[in-house]
């Protein structure tokens, strides 16, 4: 049954990158998010195709598509839709907005003010829409991938509190290594036109029926108290000012059983867990103000407590060495930074972690921690939990 999520996802994959070159690692992640039933907020640098990444999702997985673009003068009913007299009798009738869709891309999402944006936190949550007094479902699969731009803040409102936290994952895309751009250059060439056509390899149908078999995926008892310590390590670093919300631990759950069964496997090993802590987690915590001053990253924080936590070892040695050889969600580069080169993929078909191309050996160090000016102590190298280099100065105590 989990190979048949495998062997989708692969096929799934294998069509996204005729249209995104060089980021399969993020691919996996967005991918996974989708069997999850998760929403992806996408932070990075204009240019690296955000917005390509999910038109391409949405075409290959065979969803219903639409984006918003989102600006200051956006109001509610422009998303949810609105009543207007229609017909022939000039009756009241309901037009559905942008948001009764599978897909929907919120570009620039963090340009609208705070009432527009929260017109998205049912639909994110109860997957559905109230409007005019009425409350109508939202198709099914539902699923928003959000975009903002973090180096250009004029004109921006902070993402609340509420709609942040309903996001599965948050990830970057990064610059593509020289080979990748290289490569893509000359399919734009040889290819004569922007537009890349993919075609659907799934349905909607084949998603909700793929997601119910990922819920399938079993989670045994010392693995979920493992999912829980590390959220309730968030909450209790000194670095942070608010952890992750127990939606923090659910989210942890979801993607990893997601991982687990694109890895074709029936149940959840500590490594899925840690494969995917800083994208669940990372935008989730809150910094202490002098952390954020100092430069710290909340995604620095999770991997520190990643580190720290003890996880459970696996009854089969044969889980591990499977996780060791697969590999899976490279982490991708961080705002402003260049992204992963992709190693080939491995039998399984997953792209294995690759190293930070042009950046130093290790993570960046935690400023005013012990031994700064080195990595940070116990920094984890297996499991998707490294962190490139972070631009210096303070970022978002996000």
């Amino acid at each position: 049954m989990t190979n048949d999520v495998r062997e989708a996802a692969l096929d799934l994959l294998a069509e996204l990158e005729r249209a995104i070159v060089g980021k399969r690692p993020v691919l996996e992640l967005i991918v996974a998010a989708l069997l999850a039933d998760g929403h992806v907020l996408l932070e990075d640098v204009p240019g690296v195709a955000k917005t390509a990444i999910a038109r391409a999702v949405a075409e290959a997985a065979g969803l219903r598509f639409s984006r918003v673009q989102f600006t200051p003068d956006l109001i509610p009913a422009d998303i949810t839709g609105a009543t207007v007299l229609g017909g022939p009798d000039a009756e009241p009738v309901f037009q559905p907005g942008p948001i009764f869709a599978n897909l929907v891309l919120g570009d620039e999402i963090n340009r609208a003010p705070p009432k527009t944006q929260s017109a998205l936190l049912e639909a994110m949550e109860e997957r559905q829409v109230t409007a005019d007094a009425a409350t109508r479902p939202l198709p099914r699969p539902f699923i928003v991938i959000g975009t903002q731009n973090p180096i250009e803040q004029e004109g921006t409102y902070p993402l609340p509190e509420a709609q942040l936290d309903r996001f599965l994952i948050r990830t970057g895309v990064g610059y593509p290594g020289a080979d990748h751009e290289v490569e893509m250059v000359l399919r734009r060439a040889r290819r004569g036109g922007d537009r890349v056509e993919l075609k659907p390899v799934l349905s909607a149908h084949d998603v909700l029926d793929l997601q119910t078999r990922v819920e399938e995926v079993f989670i045994s008892e010392p693995v979920a108290r493992y999912v829980v310590a590390l959220v309730e390590a968030t909450r209790s670093s000194p670095r942070t000012e608010a952890g992750a919300s127990p939606r923090g631990s659910l989210a942890l759950l979801k993607a990893s059983r997601a991982r687990a069964a694109m890895l074709g496997r029936s149940h959840v090993l500590p490594d899925d867990v840690k494969a995917v802590a800083v994208p669940c987690l990372a935008h989730r915590l809150l910094l202490q103000p002098d952390q954020w001053v100092r430069g710290v990253r909340t995604e620095q924080v999770v991997a520190e407590v990643v580190s720290q936590v003890p996880a459970p070892t696996s009854a089969d040695p044969a889980d591990t060495a499977a996780v060791r050889n697969a590999g899976f969600l490279g982490q991708p580069g961080q705002p402003g930074q260049p992204g992963q080169p992709v190693r080939p993929p491995t039998q399984d078909g997953y792209a294995q972690p690759g190293g930070h191309q042009g950046a130093q050996a290790g993570p960046p160090p935690i400023p005013g921690a012990a031994g700064a000016g080195a990595a940070a102590p116990g920094w984890p190298t297996q499991g998707g939990t490294a962190v490139p280099p972070i631009p210096p100065g303070p970022g978002p105590r996000r």
